[in-house]
């Protein structure tokens, strides 16, 4: 992954809305992808969420300058993640959960209105331990990067 411009890709297939809702148990409020385009199967792939001044953690972080949460981002990176490998055959029907968090930069302000694309590497699966190197871009502009580590439960 780019560390100074989002790269770019040609999805090999999309995992609407819709398909996501059957993959990972996550639903609103808590749902932080909207859709997630499969680079390479099983490898990488690149969540979008578009940020709506309708969501409801905007009423309280903040209500005169509304700023969407890191944890909410770093969070999004998660689902992008699950939504590609809990759909591979050794995983279906499992849940991913956080089992660590490192290297996280929080590098610009996601605000209503932004697209958020989660660009997602899996750099080590060995079940059940799942590692992912994750960037996310508001257009050509860095917003949070991390190092995320999964358990499949």
């Amino acid at each position: 992954m780019s560390e100074n411009k989002a790269p770019s890709y040609k999805p090999v297939r999309v995992i609407p809305c819709e398909e996501i809702l059957k993959i990972i148990p996550h639903r609103y409020p808590f749902m932080m992808v909207d859709r997630v385009e499969v680079v390479e199967e099983g490898k990488y792939c690149v969540g979008v969420k578009c940020v709506s001044a309708n969501e409801l953690y905007f009423h309280g972080h903040f209500p005169e300058k509304p700023i969407m949460p890191g944890v909410l981002m770093l969070e999004g990176m998660a689902q992008t993640a699950a939504s590609m490998m809990m759909n591979l055959p050794e995983t279906k029907g499992r849940i991913g959960v956080f089992a660590g968090i490192s290297r996280a930069k929080f590098r610009r302000q996601v605000v209503p209105g932004d697209v958020l694309k989660m660009h997602v590497e899996i750099t080590r699966f060995k079940n059940p331990i799942c590692k992912v190197r994750a960037q996310a871009w508001v257009g050509d502009e860095p917003a949070v990067e991390a190092e995320l580590t999964f358990a499949l439960s």
